[in-house]
């Protein structure tokens, strides 16, 4: 699919919005994300046509976990280093699953945050099957 977004994107925004009120838009004909049951992934569905299954940490985040009350003020890399630990130790429950069914992986870090996306192509031409695509990685990220 190309990078662009998909010229029916209103309907399928629409559409999924009414089969599943779970959906969030963070930015007006932005992708829809979905919060899955295991806190660290978000489901996403971009206007470009790629569903996306993501797991991520705040540096900010990561310096309060790390820090723990302490005054101790680590660097950026380090932070990046400690969130990288911590998203392979999420990832590598789903890792493969994704792989398996198509999802390819790649990391991204910046000065916010470090985060992991699994990605597949979706058809929006067939809407049902996107929805069924939907329900089974909302049970596979299902708290257990």
């Amino acid at each position: 699919m190309s990078d662009g977004p998909y010229p029916g994107w209103q309907h399928v925004q629409d559409h999924l919005e009414q089969a599943d009120s779970g959906f969030m838009q963070h930015e007006p004909g932005g992708a829809l994300t979905l919060e899955l049951d295991d806190q660290d992934w978000q489901l996403e569905i971009t206007p470009a046509g790629l569903l996306v299954c993501q797991a991520g940490y705040a540096l900010e985040d990561m310096q309060s976990l790390l820090s723990d009350g302490t005054a101790e003020d680590l660097g950026s890399d380090e932070l990046a280093k400690q969130a990288k630990f911590y998203i392979q130790q999420v990832v590598s429950k789903y890792r493969d699953r994704l792989i398996k069914d198509g999802f390819s992986e790649r990391v991204e870090m910046n000065d916010e945050y470090v985060a992991v996306f699994f990605e597949r192509p979706v058809d929006f031409d067939n809407l049902p099957a996107l929805e069924q695509l939907i329900a089974r990685y909302r049970r596979q990220f299902a708290a257990t």
